[in-house]
């Protein structure tokens, strides 16, 4: 049976040789596993060469303050934590409902409850109270652990029978605990029993970008062993200072701020800011000597607005995460830094099951290829192998590691990862060196003149012009051609929503796109809707197209491609296909 350790010691061995890897390696089976206590404890918090290593490195600019926790140290202050929780009533299979911005209670909490066995609901501070009575409800939380300027939220919720935990707070409140209280209880822990791997450990809520947030089940297994492959693609090593901006209750959160650095026995680096300074954030990464850096594009394009090539890093590794990255934006990073971001790709419902790891050859506007361990199958409707479809994880004896158990239902039954297969909903077209490019998901992928749309692809030429900050493309309805792509523009900080603008943006797209995939109406807006991971919620844009809704506050000022005659000589050379 192959071990924890082995599939790990394996993976960095072969860092660079991306067809030794896939070929080789296998997922570890065990059948009793306990992440926190039989790697974090046993190994890095004990082996001589890791155990004073520094594990949590957190820099808060506001207060001038930096904390660093050894690997050691963590792990008797979690042990203390535990021992806390389990003198509050908490016990295996009860769930804790994590409300916590990126503080050391954060990572102390999370060890913690995966030594007592304990279903962590991770989530936002961002989350309104109807929100949060809906994670409790459905999540059947038995105890909230969260920061004081959460505590109001509360004060209207149907709490019976929640305990309730408060960190770092500056006066009593009424009905909460103190967390700070934790550090009375002993530095040492003795689990009540074995952990099974298949016990389960996390319950995400889904982004809900349509829907009611559906509830996704991961196990003691799935994201601590599946985030092997998270580890392969960032290209972690023992020692590295890995920073990855993205914020807790967040999935990507807990791949790359959490357990694939711990995998690798890495630093978790995080910097806390009052408000995004692309500048001051990439001062600190230069000065704190940061090796491995993964943010979304939105961070990345901030970025670049910089002079990036004035900035000396100690940067290795830099990855993209989230969506899909322009090709633009790659190009400067690499002609500033020599570096490649290399894009990687998974969802809430597995760790990275593909992505450009260390030593590929990179396709720019690809997102790479399977990672070790995963199958993946692109399938049409029908479940029939095609160049471009739905990524697909086939399940029995190739079932990933990584992938959830299901989602879970108001009985706590799970459903939607058995069968056969696994369907993401993810559109993507495959070449023939097996390299995955990001479509869009199967719902917002739409027709126009019966020509299929790709919403991505119109938004990366969009953000190829200088105004342009970030951009949504949604269906607006047409009596003729049914619908025609529509932007939604957000502008960057000095262009104005002006005609002037909408004509130059206008020319810059009909010299690029081929006459079906013309956007044919730009609206200037002051924000997009997204979900709390920084994802742009089209299904909000669609609905204000179908309805028609000008009275929404998301709404901004309009220009049709009608509204400009200066176009007309570049209509008039577009195909009769593209004018049907």
């Amino acid at each position: 049976m192959t071990t924890f350790k082995q599939a790990r010691a394996f993976l960095l061995e072969h860092r660079t040789d991306y067809a030794a890897a896939v070929a080789g390696f296998r997922w570890p089976d065990p059948v009793d596993f306990n992440w926190a206590l039989d790697w974090f404890d046993a190994e890095l918090a004990h082996d001589p060469v890791s155990k004073d290593r520094t594990a949590l490195w957190i820099v808060d600019v506001a207060g001038s303050r930096e904390t660093k926790l050894s690997f050691e140290v963590l792990s008797r202050r979690s042990n203390q934590v535990a021992n806390f929780l389990r003198a509050q009533g908490l016990k295996r299979g009860d769930h804790l409902l994590l409300l916590l911005g990126n503080v050391v209670p954060l990572w102390e909490t999370m060890l913690a409850a995966i030594k007592l066995g304990v279903v962590i609901i991770p989530a936002t501070t961002l989350l309104t109270p109807d929100e949060l009575q809906d994670r409790l409800d459905r999540g059947r939380a038995k105890l909230v652990v969260a920061a004081e300027d959460q505590v109001a939220k509360f004060g209207s919720l149907n709490t019976a029978g929640i305990g309730q935990i408060v960190v770092n707070a500056t006066s009593p409140h009424d009905g909460w605990l103190a967390f700070e209280s934790s550090a009375d209880f002993p530095d040492t822990f003795t689990p009540d029993g074995s952990t099974r791997a298949d016990d389960p450990m996390l319950l995400y809520f889904t982004s809900g970008t349509t829907a009611k947030p559906k509830l996704v089940r991961h196990s003691q297994r799935s994201y601590p062993v599946g985030g092997l492959s998270t580890m392969f693609w960032i290209g972690l090593q023992p020692g590295d200072i890995h920073l990855n901006i993205s914020s807790p209750g967040w999935a990507k959160h807990a791949w790359s701020c959490f357990f694939a650095p711990w995998n690798a026995g890495a630093t978790v680096f995080v910097v806390n800011q009052p408000r995004f300074d692309a500048k001051g954030l990439l001062a600190t990464i230069g000065r704190c000597g940061v090796t491995t850096l993964c943010a979304p594009p939105t961070v990345w394009r901030l970025f670049i607005q910089e002079k990036l090539a004035t900035f000396k890093v100690a940067l290795r590794e830099v990855c993209g995460a989230g969506e899909p990255l322009n090709p633009e934006v790659i190009d400067q990073v690499k002609a500033a830094w020599g570096l490649t971001i290399r894009d990687g790709y998974g969802q809430t419902e597995t760790t990275a099951l593909a992505g450009n790891s260390p030593g590929q050859t990179v396709k720019v506007g690809s997102m790479g290829r399977p990672l070790p361990g995963y199958e993946v199958r692109v399938v049409d409707v029908d479940g029939n192998p095609a160049r471009e479809g739905e990524v697909s994880l086939l399940l029995g004896a190739d079932r990933p590691a990584g992938l959830m158990q299901g989602y879970q239902a108001d009985d706590g039954s799970v459903s939607g990862a058995s069968g056969d297969a696994y369907r993401s909903g993810d559109v993507v077209f495959v070449d023939d060196d097996g390299y995955l490019t990001f479509v869009g998901r199967s719902d917002d992928v739409f027709k126009s003149s019966d020509y299929r749309i790709s919403p991505f692809e119109l938004e990366s030429i969009l953000l190829e012009h200088d105004a342009v900050a970030e951009a949504a493309i949604v269906p607006s309805p047409d009596p003729i051609r049914l619908a025609v792509p529509k932007a939604y523009v957000l502008l960057v900080g000095d262009a104005k929503p002006s005609a002037e603008t909408a004509l130059s943006i206008y020319e810059h797209l009909q010299v690029r796109l081929a006459p079906f995939k013309r956007i044919r109406r730009i609206e200037f807006v002051a924000e997009l809707p997204k979900t709390i991971s920084g994802k742009i919620r089209r299904v909000h844009l669609r609905r204000l197209e179908h309805a028609d809704d000008r009275s929404d506050p998301l709404r901004g000022v309009e220009f049709r491609e009608e509204d400009f005659p200066e176009l007309q000589a570049l209509r008039a050379a577009g195909s009769q296909e593209g004018e049907r």
